[in-house]
C-alpha cells in the first residue's frame, strides 16, 4: 500500500428522523461515498484514500464532505454532476465551487 497524501472523509452519520438538524445518511451519504471511492480506486491513484465518517457538524446543509490535508469542505448532492465535479478536483482537478461549503 502506497503512502497517502489525501483523505477524503464523507458524512454517513445517522440521526433520528426527527432531529431537527437531520442527518447526511437520509440524504444518500453511503452512496455518494461509494461513488467517490469507485471513481478515486477506478483512477489508480492509490495515494487517495475515501472513507466514511461520523458528523462534521453540517448535516442539516446536505452531505458533508471534507478532503485532507488541504481542508476544503464540500455539501454533495446525490448527482452525477456534483459527484464527477467533485470527484475531479479530489484527483488533481479544480475546486467544485458550486458544492464549496468554508475553508
Amino acid at each position: 500500500m502506497s503512502k497517502i497524501h489525501k483523505h477524503v472523509f464523507v458524512c454517513v452519520n445517522e440521526r433520528d428522523l426527527d432531529n431537527p438538524k437531520g442527518c447526511c445518511f437520509t440524504k444518500d451519504s453511503l452512496e455518494i461515498m461509494t461513488k467517490l471511492k469507485r471513481i478515486t480506486k477506478k483512477s489508480g491513484r492509490e495515494e487517495i484514500r475515501v472513507n466514511k465518517s461520523g458528523c462534521l457538524g453540517s448535516c442539516e446543509k446536505g452531505v458533508a464532505c471534507v478532503i485532507y490535508p488541504e481542508g476544503t469542505w464540500y455539501t454533495i448532492p446525490n448527482n452525477d454532476k456534483a459527484i464527477n465535479e467533485i470527484a475531479n478536483h479530489i484527483l488533481g482537478g479544480e475546486k467544485a465551487s458550486n458544492y464549496s461549503m468554508r475553508e
